[in-house]
């Protein structure tokens, strides 16, 4: 990002908040409230104004229809056609070419989706098989449904040429989640010049309200990938904010009945762990059989419970782990099933990290042993004994979400060397962790939601509650709105292991913005405070408190062809902060970009242009209470940029790269400080079952300044010369007041190989290969003092080092029938982490030292079988 310095730095009051505030709603209280319509906005263009909402009638049957891409019943000849669908890139608004026909019956229990799309030829038909929920290089047909018609909340279903079926659901928390999926059936089949697909989506897959008659919002997508062209029945206009508010409607759906949704997904695994590195005395060699089920109960047509009983998750996709020099956790990927599906209601507000559930014990890394005993056993992961949630909307538009999930006590084991004696020592207490969310959505692309987290934990620790309200008003055309938030974070206990309680009782943040948000030229304004004691991590993430931040930007799109492009998207941004508590500076931010895609080849290109003047680092230090030690950054400039071709062509290339370079060090005058990255990521499609993706990730920065990661170890004694230096007192346990930092070059390379083998629609194999090096290499120390004074300091000690981490991921799945699922896994994974002169900066040093390093193995079988009650439940004569 870029940054320009100035010489005034200007402080936002809280009092010129509300002010802005009042401002944004007075700007909307006439179109958002007033009893007649509004006139025309002046210079209101077909672009900004929302199409008219077309409608298709749904039509009753009573018998069946039979799943196989053919439409061969006459009923399907006497529902009325959706078509004349809208191109919605790279070219919005032309009428399509080739004509896309949908249909929609419906009886008792489903809805049923027939399409056909005509095309010049079978040739012109793309059809590359993928994994569930992967679209690849193919078409697709896809209807869309926002069954409580309130703009914001729908769900989507999509299948391709090939049968390959993806679902979604949309929200204004979650977006676009591909995670959440459905149980339903679809079949394609490809005739002549067309090829038609048949969706049976069965009501047990969506919800909607118990009224005689239905009126759903509704939208059909079509892609046709030899032209890189997507089409919609009902236009959805790229300058317009929001997607679900731009849907036609759905008529003709009278009397049915919210089914009783009820399903059990009883699962079994076992596996089979080789671990070369266990401890003397243990096996290598261990087994496991698990067994447990997944609920799903629909409590009525609004809202359904999903629990998961003894959960097993020891098949999900391994970490991408790092060497983490920054002063901030690193933030891992939820891959967990059931934290990814339906969980739009409870990322409101950003105020739940699922990777909390479930996470490392809190007294992990304070397992203390003395001189004649030895670690045992140390779980790194909280087992889970259960997790449920409850979620849906009512008809009036209240979203209501509950979560809930129990861990059981975990225990390191430590033995004694002499006796072989064990004592366990308690890790993490057993804990509850609940969310409960209420969100109603209003008019406008609007609504307002309560959100609150609580952990609580058992025995002499602390419990941990946060409350946060949210807000989003829009006037009337959608084009401007202002949004907000506040949050009120409240501990108490005492430090976990300790008599010493929580210092960060309670602490709040708020944020309030304004802005244009429809439109070529969109803009927004946004300030914001997080208190010195605000933390949300028993449940959340937050990466530093003590803030206060305002943020203005601005977009400039042109959504048509021109020139050779098919589009253009510009943007710029300005970001000011400043600590909270002693309200110093912090570093001021200004960025611009663009990016467009090129009209004959498709590639698409972008640059970024950052300034960064010089800045405060408070958090790079590591002492608390921040204010009054901080690392002086010098200026810098940053220029990057990215280029991604065809992903038509078998072969298709991502390059990205960027440069930043730093003004001399004004503290102790150096100069050299940059940083250089770069990324090449290509992919090769083999043949439409057969593809590979491998990506190399390459950064180097160059005096770098930062704290000397692991600290200093009164046990070494050239540490224990430096811990004097800095003001500490070996003898009495004091730590050092000041802190050691360190000049270094850092240098960082991913490479990633994956290998996809699609059989058919419903079983693949997937191989991904991941090795990470980061190699630290110090040049000399300084001493930080308070007011950000650095003294050089002469430090012995070799603190080179090398992290490495090597691990495979292969996975076999088969959906055998609608929900039921055999996978089988093999992990591979090892780490070593090298230091002083073992650590080498030669990457193929690495590859092989940890290629040769003992890794864990581990394989694993899981059967999942679903069970509707729908169908196993006797019929009626």
């Amino acid at each position: 990002m870029a940054h320009l310095s100035s010489r005034r730095f200007v402080v936002m009051h809280p009092r010129l908040s509300v002010c802005l505030l009042l401002a944004g709603l007075w700007l909307l209280a006439g179109p958002a409230w007033a009893q007649q319509p509004a006139p025309a906005a002046p210079g209101a263009t077909a672009a900004t104004t929302l199409a008219p909402k077309k409608q298709l009638q749904a039509v009753r049957i009573t018998g069946g229809i039979k799943l196989d891409g053919v439409l061969d019943e006459a009923v399907w000849q006497q529902a009325p056609i959706a078509t004349t669908f809208i191109q919605n890139r790279p070219n919005p608004g032309p009428p399509e070419k080739h004509a896309t026909e949908v249909r929609i019956l419906y009886d008792d229990a489903n809805l049923y989706v027939g399409a056909i799309m005509h095309d010049v030829s079978a040739d012109s038909i793309l059809r590359e098989l993928a994994p569930r929920d992967n679209f690849g290089n193919t078409d697709f047909i896809g209807i869309f449904l926002d069954t409580y018609q309130d703009k914001l909340n729908g769900y989507g279903f999509f299948v391709t040429t090939g049968g390959v079926q993806m679902d979604c659901r949309y929200s204004p928390a979650g977006g676009e989640d591909f995670n959440w999926n459905a149980v339903w059936d679809s079949r394609t089949s490809i005739k002549g010049t067309d090829w038609i697909a048949e969706m049976r989506i069965p009501y047990s897959a969506i919800r909607f309200s118990n009224q005689p008659e239905q009126q759903w919002g509704l939208n059909f997508m079509r892609q046709r990938k030899k032209e890189n062209q997507a089409f919609f029945w009902n236009e959805v206009k790229p300058a317009i904010d929001g997607f679900v508010n731009q849907w036609g409607t759905l008529q003709g759906v009278r009397d049915i009945k919210p089914p009783l949704r009820l399903s059990l997904t009883p699962y079994v695994s076992s596996y089979v762990n080789h671990n070369p590195l266990n401890e003397e005395g243990t096996r290598r060699t261990t087994t496991s059989f698990n067994g447990g089920a997944d609920i799903k109960w629909g409590i009525n047509e609004s809202f359904t419970l999903d629990a998961t009983l003894v959960p097993d998750f020891g098949q999900v996709q391994s970490d991408n782990q790092v060497l983490n020099l920054s002063p901030f956790e690193v933030q891992f990927n939820e891959n967990r099933q059931f934290f990814t599906e339906g969980t739009e209601l409870f990322n409101k507000g950003n105020l739940f990290y699922s990777r909390r559930v479930g996470a490392t014990p809190i007294g992990f890394y304070d397992v203390d042993v003395s001189d004649d005993e030895k670690i045992v056993r140390n779980p790194s992961e909280t087992r889970l004994l259960n997790a449920t949630k409850v979620s849906g909307r009512t008809s009036k538009g209240l979203g209501v979400g509950i979560f809930n999930a129990l861990s059981n006590d975990v225990y390191a084991t430590i033995r004694n060397k002499e006796t072989g004696q064990e004592r366990e020592l308690l890790t993490q207490p057993f804990s509850n962790y609940n969310i409960v969310v209420l969100d109603q959505s209003l008019k406008n692309n609007s609504y307002v939601s309560l959100i609150n987290t609580n952990v609580t934990r058992s025995g002499q620790t602390y419990d941990a509650n946060v409350t946060g309200g949210l807000f989003r008003f829009a006037n009337k055309k959608n084009s401007y709105a202002v949004d907000g938030r506040l949050v009120y974070s409240r501990r108490r206990g005492n430090v976990f292991g300790s008599d010493k309680q929580i210092d960060d009782q309670n602490g709040y943040k708020y944020q309030v913005g304004v802005g244009k948000i429809s439109g070529a030229f969109t803009w927004g304004f946004n300030q914001g405070i997080e208190s010195d004691t605000y933390n949300p991590n028993d449940l959340g993430i937050l990466f530093g408190n003590n803030n206060i931040s305002q943020n203005f930007y601005a977009n400039y799109n042109k959504y048509k062809p021109f020139w050779k492009v098919n589009n253009l998207y510009t943007w710029g941004n300005i970001t000011h902060t400043l600590l909270y508590k002693h309200t110093r500076y912090q570093d001021l931010n200004i960025s611009a970009g663009m990016n467009t895609t090129f009209t004959k080849n498709f590639l698409s290109a972008g640059f970024n242009v950052n300034i960064d003047p010089a800045k405060n680092d408070f958090y790079e230090p590591r002492v608390y209470p921040l204010g009054t030690y901080y690392v002086q950054v010098p200026g810098s400039t940053n220029v990057g940029g990215y280029l991604s071709t065809d992903y038509r062509k078998k072969l298709a290339w991502d390059v990205n790269g960027g440069v930043r370079v730093y003004a001399q060090d004004p503290v102790r005058q150096r100069s050299g400080r940059a940083g250089y990255g770069l990324s090449v990521s290509p992919r090769y499609r083999v043949n439409n079952k057969l593809n590979f993706r491998y990506s190399l990730d390459w950064n180097l920065s160059r005096n770098q300044i930062g704290y000397v990661n692991g600290g200093l170890d009164a046990e070494e004694p050239l540490d224990s010369v430096v811990i004097r230096q800095l003001g500490g007192d070996v003898a009495l346990g004091q730590d050092p007041v000041d802190v050691l930092l360190g000049r270094r070059q850092v240098v960082t390379v991913s490479s990633v190989l994956s290998a996809a083998y699609t059989f058919n629609n419903r079983m693949s194999l997937t191989v991904r290969t991941r090795h990470y090096t980061s190699n630290v290499r110090y040049q000399d120390f300084t001493q930080l003092r308070p007011g950000g004074e650095e003294v050089p300091i002469a430090y012995a000690r070799n603190r080179n080092n090398t992290y490495n981490a090597f691990n495979i991921d292969a996975v076999y799945s088969w959906w055998f029938a609608p929900g039921s699922q055999v996978s089988i896994v093999w992990k591979n994974a090892g780490t070593s982490f090298l230091q002083a002169n073992e650590a080498t900066p030669l990457y193929f040093d690495n590859l092989n030292n940890t290629i040769n390093t003992p890794h864990n193995n581990s394989v694993s079988v899981k059967v999942l079988y679903y069970l509707d009650y729908l169908a196993l439940r006797p019929k009626r004569a």
